[in-house]
């Protein structure tokens, strides 16, 4: 007879090399919440982010991850877990731990067990914290060679930013992340100013609760839903604001959510972009399953720590090779 399955939690720290700033504020650590599952010969194991925006803590993810230990024990399927949690980064935690048990357990990869394509070589962007311009054209200067960048907006003089980045990276591809920091008094200009600047993609420009100012807007560039995106039951509501949705498995709750998520988002004709919060490897690994259809990957986290595991990601220059099962799946 097979053990029941154990349930570790765990917080660790991860220093950021420098500071990361977005609209919202600056950190210099990610801190991030894991799960193990232990049935006695194998182990799964699952990151999360907790978020303040959604109402997270580290305190109450770990509470709610651990609440679930008894109903894990008795064999509580992935499935299972989508109606017993609601979505958001513990159900993730679990969702990912589970998956990579399974994978463990079955001797397979996660993309196998899935039905999905081998996620190898794909390219992430990589993101430049939010400053003034002239410390974001110096940052753009030192990413130029990256092929992708991702631009963190989302105050006065984002204008200048834009105008500044492109500057210092004349060749590489740009998306913008706003994070919710423009209003209806500067969309049309900012907008102006990413279409000169050649800008592929913005992501939400507008705070979710004030999105509809988006419906009338008419623009070339993609409007992608961040925080007005979690999961499937949210994707009804993106019709005629937005033609892209970024997947994060901590929104999503998983990547079981995830996968389903942006099959669902491509059927409906929008762009997928998949995306994460600052975290190693281990909260990496599970999006890429995700990423390997996906039209923009954002899925740089470790490139902005001091350290990762080990083993951790490999990265040549912005491309991520395929995942080590010793890490993930």
């Amino acid at each position: 007879m097979a053990e029941p399955v154990k349930l570790l939690t765990d917080v660790e720290r991860w220093p950021i090399a420098g500071s990361f700033t977005i609209a919202r504020g600056s950190k210099t650590e990610a801190v991030v919440v894991t799960a193990t599952l232990d049935d006695g010969q194998h182990t799964g194991r699952g990151e999360c982010v907790p978020y303040a925006r959604y109402g997270e803590s580290v305190e109450s993810v770990r509470g709610q991850i651990e609440d679930m230990a008894a109903r894990l024990g008795d064999g509580l399927s992935r499935d299972g877990l989508r109606n017993a949690m609601p979505a958001g980064a513990a159900r993730n935690a679990l969702d990912c731990a589970m998956w990579d048990l399974e994978c463990k357990r079955a001797g397979k990869r996660c993309w196998e067990l899935a039905g999905q394509p081998e996620p190898k070589d794909i390219v992430t962007a990589y993101t430049l914290s939010l400053g003034t311009p002239e410390t974001m054209l110096e940052a753009a200067r030192k990413a130029s060679a990256r092929p992708l960048l991702k631009v963190k907006l989302g105050g006065d003089g984002d204008m200048e930013r834009i105008a500044a980045v492109r500057q210092g990276a004349p060749n590489s591809r740009l998306i913008i992340d706003a994070n919710e920091g423009w209003s209806e008094g500067n969309l049309a200009s900012n907008l102006a100013a990413c279409a000169r600047a050649g800008v592929e993609l913005i992501e939400q420009p507008m705070p979710a609760e004030d999105d509809e100012a988006l419906r009338d807007v008419r623009s070339d560039i993609l409007i992608c839903a961040d925080e007005s995106a979690h999961d499937l039951s949210t994707l009804m509501e993106l019709e005629g604001k937005y033609t892209a949705i970024n997947v994060k498995i901590d929104k999503t709750g998983g990547l079981t959510e995830a996968l389903d998520l942006a099959h669902a988002a491509k059927s409906k004709g929008m762009v997928v972009m998949v995306g994460c919060m600052l975290a190693t490897s281990l909260a990496m690994a599970p999006a890429l399953v995700v990423a390997a259809s996906a039209d923009y990957v954002d899925l740089d986290g470790p490139l902005l720590l001091a350290r990762d595991r080990e083993p951790g990601l490999t990265f040549d220059g912005s491309r991520i090779l395929t995942p080590p099962a010793e890490l993930w799946g």
